[in-house]
């Protein structure tokens, strides 16, 4: 457990999740990254904002508690085997992690899910989403997103063989300028209050949104995305790092 005493109005919970067993990249949260384990970026983030009362690493495996604890982190308790699987969505982690602090009289009116393969994320992102989720009264909870490069509405599916067609033939020939833009989740970090968590059907309809540039928005699941995170860490400057663009 890692515990700031803020005199904080609102008691707020981070919890990272990092299971182990990943496929795609070997031991992936704590993988190397530009000399660091790949978790390491998502905690110092945290830390930075100096938001949270307590932060949690939630993990099945001790090679990755051991790494958390010697970045200074370490895990009040592990994930059961029945919550690490590969079918586990991460509202029952959440909410399991939650009761378990509840359990010892630990108390939280907020739970930010920090991923830790978020290399790109900053201290800033935290603050200002916590700032607008507050501000909003907690009313829904808070995503990060990024804009899409195109329009959906330009899509095409893949067909197999070589082939693809346009989701919506006739939307190919609107300009741009005259669409509206879409947004993706990232998979930075999302924010909860207590009572969405408590809901059993927590809706996602409508959400409070964060905004991040593309730039700092790479979904690392294969090695190809972690080279290319990679690079674009590289790539930045120290401002480009706290919003402004890259190189």
């Amino acid at each position: 457990m890692h515990v700031f005493s803020l005199g904080l109005t609102m008691r707020r919970l981070a919890i990272v999740p990092a299971r182990g067993g990943s496929k795609r990249i070997k031991n992936k949260n704590i993988t190397d990254f530009l000399g660091k384990p790949l978790i390491s970026y998502s905690l110092e983030a945290v830390s930075t904002s100096r938001l949270f009362d307590c932060v949690h690493v939630s993990t099945d495996s001790s090679q990755i508690a051991a790494v958390s604890a010697s970045l200074g982190y370490p895990v009040d308790f592990m994930r059961p085997a029945n919550l690490s699987d590969d079918f586990t969505g991460l509202l029952p982690v959440l909410r399991w992690v939650v009761s378990e602090y509840e359990s010892t009289g630990m108390l939280f009116d907020t739970v930010t899910c920090v991923f830790p393969a978020a290399p790109l994320l900053l201290a800033d992102d935290l603050i200002s989403a916590n700032a607008h989720f507050e501000q909003s009264k907690c009313k829904y909870p808070l995503l990060s997103f990024s804009e899409y490069p195109v329009p959906l509405e330009w899509a095409f599916r893949d067909l197999g063989q070589g082939v693809c067609c346009p989701i919506n033939q006739e939307m190919l020939s609107v300009r741009s300028q005259d669409l509206s833009p879409a947004y993706y989740e990232t998979g930075c970090f999302a924010i909860y209050s207590i009572e969405h968590l408590r809901a059993g059907n927590l809706s996602f309809s409508r959400t409070l949104a964060h905004f991040i540039p593309r730039h700092r928005s790479v979904d690392i699941d294969n090695p190809s995305d972690l080279e290319y995170a990679k690079k674009l860490y590289l790539s930045s400057t120290p401002n480009s790092r706290y919003g402004g663009e890259p190189l």
